[in-house]
């Protein structure tokens, strides 16, 4: 299968990072941003302008070379109707259980793009993509991990066997909002979406390819093109469901800290852009910057032969991560680009 992939046509921003001889990085991370224009997590989660405010900081204060947005899993959920806990300086989470079996699942109507906190996200990447100037990648929740959120994490892992029917009907109705949403994040002019897809790690490989790639699929088919990216980013992944995520079709992936990621970049063909996996918390958030620096470098250096890797956080960077730990990464990052230059 990896053999399939690997003639597909490029996207655009997927070949020119590939074609870059600097090595190059997306960390995810809005958080630091929030923090420096004196706003609230609540605030950023519930105002477009607000969340544009810290997009561009982090673009201002630390040069990256594209901008991404909050990565808050409980957006779509609350379009759904669940009910969404916003602490005021953490991101928020869902409540409850929406659906519960197949009766309940085929009443749930899918949302309109106008329901709940959808329209200030919009309008965060609107801003982002009309005044930055900078690739734009948008972001939205994943199939399966949308589904939990509706039916409840612990349940739907029991419910893929036992109560397939309402399962796969709710994955059908959960990727048709997803699709909506890509589509309008497409027509804004972002260059790609980061679908966050974490639960599908706790699937098995073969789980994983009926309960998330199929679906993952559908949205890739969907809207990407050699214009707008898909990166699938799946955090919960060890290393058992890597060829699910190839199998997606997505032109690029993203790991977490979990998995090894010279193993992870051994299972995907050169043509599927690869990114991580720092660790957001224990290295960034708790560490030193002299560590910080010391893992970053290290693990361009265990990447150097790999073009299409692209050095990144392994998560959204959470609250509270010190800007000398974001300056000591981006340092590494310079300073390996600089030795590599005179090799």
């Amino acid at each position: 299968m990896v053999e399939l992939f690997s003639v597909v046509k490029m996207n655009k921003w997927v070949e020119k990072i590939v074609n870059e001889k600097e090595r190059q990085a997306l960390l995810i991370m809005t958080h630091p941003g929030i923090e420096a224009t004196g706003h609230t997590t609540r605030e950023a989660v519930t105002d477009g302008e607000v969340h544009y405010e810290a997009i561009k900081n982090v673009m201002d204060t630390y040069g990256t070379s594209a901008c991404t947005v909050i990565m808050d899993l409980t957006v779509e959920a609350e379009a759904f109707g669940a009910e969404v806990l916003m602490p005021e300086h953490e991101i928020p989470n869902v409540t409850g259980r929406l659906v519960s079996d197949l009766d309940s699942v085929q009443r749930l109507e899918i949302p309109s793009l106008d329901a709940a906190r959808v329209p200030e996200y919009l309008k965060a990447n609107r801003l982002a993509v009309q005044h930055t100037g900078k690739p734009v990648f948008s972001g939205c929740i994943g199939p399966f991990s949308l589904a939990g959120r509706l039916y409840d994490m612990s349940e739907i892992m029991i419910g893929i066997y036992i109560d397939t029917e309402a399962v796969c009907l709710l994955l059908e109705k959960c990727t048709r909002f997803i699709i909506d949403y890509c589509k309008a994040f497409k027509a804004l002019g972002a260059t790609g979406v980061i679908i966050a897809e974490p639960a599908a790690g706790l699937l098995s490989n073969d789980d994983c390819l009926e309960y998330s790639t199929k679906y993952v699929r559908q949205i890739v088919e969907a809207v990407q093109d050699d214009d707008f990216v898909v990166i699938l980013h799946n955090c919960g992944n060890t290393g058992q469901c890597t060829d699910a995520m190839v199998k997606t079709g997505a032109a690029a992936l993203h790991f977490g800290n979990a998995i090894d990621m010279k193993q992870a970049l051994d299972e995907c063909p050169d043509s599927i852009l690869v990114m991580g996996n720092l660790n957001p918390v224990g290295l960034f958030k708790q560490a030193s910057p002299d560590q910080v620096y010391q893992e970053t470098y290290a693990l361009l250096k265990a990447t150097s032969a790999c073009r299409n890797f692209v050095i990144s956080s392994g998560c959204d960077m959470p609250p509270g991560v010190p800007v000398k730990n974001i300056e000591a990464f981006f340092r590494a990052l310079a300073d390996y680009n600089q030795e590599m230059c005179h090799v």
